[in-house]
């Protein structure tokens, strides 16, 4: 498949979407949502992925938005822009299977809310990430306004956008931005250990304990554990459930 600003790659059971805008730092324009969202359309009806990871080429995850294309938007272009920005991060946080962030260089405005979109954050220790909304005179997208106050609380989330500076990676890590913080030239390899031990497990298992985590914070604690019983028993009739029962004798054995 070809793309303008994304590249598109599978790698065993692990699909990769790079940003690739890099004379721009990954800045995003609306090409670049449209394209994601085809990917994402892929990866999601392709049996063979079981895992997705998002990063950046270049010195940047994402600046987020092209200020440059949106200076000369008029609001109904831009809300056509918002539209696609706000529909790809409903994809991801929707997306049936796993996804993970490796966040390289800058993480900024709507780049650094389409980490937060994936289920899995891993950085460069020496990445950048912030909200500068504020001193642009913007606001956030891409659910931020939900997503980040339940890593972090509210108390240091309202710290973050009000003053709108940026944190590196390691610090991302010690308040709970990020699952893990690694040296730059060790991102991707981690982000891949990460995949293939996710991708060791069962799909039907993952995309059912994913649905039921998004429906956690939508639906009252009777309803979700009304779900937790069917998806249990939806898992427990599978015929994998049967393969990974004779798996898990074969290793008990001595």
């Amino acid at each position: 498949m070809e793309f303008e600003c994304i590249l598109y790659e599978k790698r065993g059971r692990t699909a990769t979407i790079t940003l690739n805008r890099p004379r721009v730092l990954n800045a995003m324009n609306r090409r670049l949502w449209l394209d994601v969202q085809e990917a994402l359309r892929d990866a999601e009806s392709d049996d063979g992925v079981k895992v997705l990871v998002i990063t950046g080429s270049g010195r940047a995850f994402s600046t987020g938005a092209d200020l440059k294309e949106s200076k000369d938007r008029s609001l109904e272009d831009y809300r056509a822009y918002l539209e696609e920005l706000q529909e790809a991060s409903r994809r991801i946080m929707r997306f049936a299977k796993p996804t993970i962030a490796a966040v390289n260089g800058f993480a900024l405005g709507s780049g650094y809310e389409l980490a937060l979109a994936c289920d899995i954050r891993i950085a460069a220790e020496n990445a950048q990430i912030g909200s500068p909304e504020a001193r642009v005179t913007s606001s956030v997208t891409g659910g931020a306004m939900r997503l980040i106050q339940d890593l972090i609380g509210p108390g240091r989330a309202k710290e973050l956008l009000f003053t709108a500076r940026n944190i590196d990676g390691l610090e991302a890590e010690r308040i709970g931005l990020v699952n893990q913080a690694v040296p730059a030239d060790q991102l991707m390899e981690a982000a891949y250990a990460m995949a293939g031990a996710i991708a060791e497990n069962s799909s039907f298992s993952m995309r059912m304990i994913k649905r039921g985590l998004h429906m956690a914070s939508e639906v009252s604690l009777e309803a979700l554990m009304d779900y937790e019983i069917e998806a249990c028993l939806a898992c427990v009739s599978t015929k994998e459930r049967q393969e990974s029962l004779v798996r898990f004798e074969e290793r008990k054995r001595p």
